[in-house]
């Protein structure tokens, strides 16, 4: 339960914290109801006290990163968002070939910042709006890239306050998952290590790719990117496209006409629009295909 005594507690550690505050601005989506609380840390031993101190008011928390891949109910969070800044945005070449990128960091910061160190490896990432913790977390991924393919290590902070690293094949990637889905672990930082090329020839793929998204995908219209997993032996786009449903709207969401694959906030959608329009396309899809979609997107906040 939030409190006044946990508000300025928080204070009292140097914390940045606001009540009420609307997640609308703070979702690619747009979408979202207030959260009891929000807050920044900007150092590890912020984001521990921060966390202890949940713990010890039953504040319940959540960790937001670039909010590019998530639906917040229309009813808003309860407890604490916590977003991370400060030593959580640092980028720094950690040794040859390696860079080292905090979790709060953009995707695009972290392409940016190889393609100046004349590293490639992670242009796929460029255009992708999510941070590196939230990558990291789901393993993102486009354009036969994803990030298994360049990270070997990550820092990360379990539910005890305790700083531990996962390597190679602990970190369990797989499609759209790693070790730490579904679990109270907070990524920190990653490391990538990556090949040497040249910085114009890293710069065309990057610009090649970007000039693919905005032929392909609504990027002007607010969204949260791919809504449904790749489904076996097919494309969840093809498959809506195919039942008709391209264009299709509920309430103020919509089908982008651009992108089956996608979902947009066509004329102030709320959550409620969102996930009616994602229970419809299952519905159908599953009629006329027989195909189960998985929803990529996560939803959070009251139910």
């Amino acid at each position: 339960m939030i409190t006044n005594e946990f508000i300025e507690q928080l204070k009292k550690d140097n914390i940045t914290v606001n009540t009420d505050e609307c997640m609308k601005n703070h979702t690619s989506f747009r979408i979202g109801g207030n959260a009891d609380c929000y807050c920044e840390v900007r150092d590890t031993d912020s984001l521990r006290k921060t966390i202890f101190l949940c713990k010890k008011h039953s504040v319940p928390y959540f960790i937001l990163g670039s909010g590019s891949n998530l639906l917040v109910s229309d009813k808003g969070i309860d407890g604490l968002v916590i977003h991370l800044s400060g030593e959580f945005n640092e980028i720094t070449l950690a040794e040859d070939n390696v860079i080292r990128c905090g979790a709060g960091s953009t995707l695009a910061r972290l392409c940016n910042f190889a393609k100046n160190m004349s590293l490639g490896g992670l242009e796929f990432a460029w255009g992708i709006p999510g941070s590196v913790g939230g990558a990291v977390y789901m393993n993102a991924g486009a354009y036969d890239g994803e990030i298994k393919d360049t990270a070997i290590a990550v820092d990360y902070m379990d539910s005890s306050g305790n700083i531990k690293r996962c390597r190679d094949d602990e970190l369990d990637f797989s499609y759209r998952h790693s070790v730490f889905t579904d679990t109270d672990n907070i990524i920190l930082r990653a490391s990538f290590r990556l090949t040497p090329r040249a910085q114009d020839k890293i710069y065309e793929r990057m610009q090649e790719l970007m000039e693919r998204r905005k032929e392909k995908q609504p990027i002007n219209h607010p969204s949260a990117g791919s809504v449904f997993k790749r489904p076996e032996n097919g494309y969840a786009a093809a498959l809506i496209e195919e039942c008709g449903l391209k264009g299709y709207e509920y309430g103020g969401a919509q089908v982008s006409p651009k992108h089956a694959g996608f979902i947009v906030n066509d004329n102030g959608a709320s959550a409620e629009d969102v996930l009616g329009l994602i229970e419809h396309i299952q519905k159908v899809v599953k009629e006329k295909k027989n195909v189960e979609l998985c929803c990529e997107v996560r939803f959070v906040g009251r139910k």
